[in-house]
């Protein structure tokens, strides 16, 4: 992520060649990080949730995700909030905009929503967001450009693009969904004997068959049905091929999980949502509106990007590490809150 933006906020327009092999792999695998990125959070969210169940807790954890989401949600916004351009009395809509954060806090909240009408049901909440993830892969041509003009530009920023919103909850809510798919398939067998193998195997296996037959699949059940939205969603099949790769990057650090677990990169993943808001100050200009984006602008060479991007990655984690107190105090009290207006009611 922090490479994947530094070098395509900052370098220069003549360098990004479509024909120039290193700029297309570069691009490609700049691609699945967010699919990697949503896929993981419903991963990670959904375990925890369900061993929560095991002991009990899960009313508390239920209230703790949906307090993340709202937290997530208003720090999404915050960080676009150009607090000088409004001292200095000019005002836009541009702060509405959704990214990243919005997204995951509304799918940890839609998680929450879906566990409890399931009657906290693992098999059935694990059916459900398994429909819900090819659903929503599978419509995609449905809502491609969709724009409700009629509603809210606060509430079109969710579902359109035309407000100039990063991200939108579909499709991104379905990899959240697979990957809590993904979680309850990992609650359930992870201790039992050669799962480590078979899920192994099952993640390249499928990875492949996404990345090389999904479009075939979609064309073929096409056919068969008679389907003018299936080939529709066969033509521009970005959605399950980009799943594939991830789920061909999730059995590459499984396989080796064992050597993988160097305490840096621990802590570096303890920081995640310090490193995030981090990266978007200092690139976007996040408060002051003065960020990397607006000081050097996409002027970099191939050279300077890449050194420049390995620096702003050591800078960045250090200063998650020794300097950011990261969420703790707003988390905390917005925990707090949530509790008080519990116990009122």
């Amino acid at each position: 992520m922090l490479q994947g933006h530094f070098i395509d906020t900052l370098l220069a327009t003549s360098y990004r060649d479509l024909n120039d092999p290193t700029f297309i792999i570069w691009s490609y695998f700049r691609g699945i990080t967010a699919p990697t990125f949503f896929t993981i959070s419903g991963l990670i969210f959904t375990y925890l949730l369900l061993k929560a169940k095991e002991k009990g807790l899960e009313k508390e954890r239920m209230v703790k995700g949906i307090t993340r989401g709202f937290f997530l949600i208003a720090l999404g916004y915050s960080l676009r909030i150009p607090i000088f351009s409004w001292f200095a009395g000019i005002f836009n809509n541009y702060f509405l905009v959704i990214d990243v954060l919005q997204i995951i806090g509304l799918s940890l909240i839609l998680i929450i929503f879906f566990y409890f009408i399931c009657y906290k049901k693992t098999v059935l909440f694990s059916t459900i967001t398994l429909v819900l993830g090819i659903g929503i892969f599978i419509t995609e041509p449905l809502y491609r450009s969709l724009n409700i003009e009629s509603i809210p530009v606060f509430f079109n920023n969710y579902i359109s693009k035309s407000y100039g919103s990063i991200f939108t909850i579909v499709p991104w809510f379905g990899y959240v969904c697979f990957g809590a798919f993904l979680a309850t398939i990992f609650h359930k067998n992870l201790l039992k004997k050669g799962f480590k193998k078979i899920i192994i195997a099952s993640f390249v296996f499928s990875g492949f068959i996404l990345i090389t037959y999904s479009s075939d699949i979609l064309v073929y059940l096409s056919k068969s049905i008679n389907s003018q939205l299936l080939m529709d969603s066969a033509s521009y099949n970005y959605l399950f091929t980009r799943f594939g790769n991830v789920l061909l990057i999730f059995a590459f650090f499984y396989t080796f999980e064992k050597y993988l677990k160097i305490p840096l990169l621990l802590k570096v993943g303890q920081k995640t949502l310090s490193i995030y808001v981090i990266h978007f100050i200092i690139i976007y200009g996040s408060f002051t509106g003065c960020g990397l984006k607006n000081i050097l602008g996409k002027n970099l060479t191939p050279t300077e990007a890449i050194f420049g991007a390995i620096l702003f990655l050591i800078i960045v984690c250090l200063l998650s590490f020794y300097y950011a107190k990261t969420n703790t105090f707003l988390y905390l009290n917005l925990r707090k809150f949530f509790n008080k207006l519990k116990a009122k009611s």
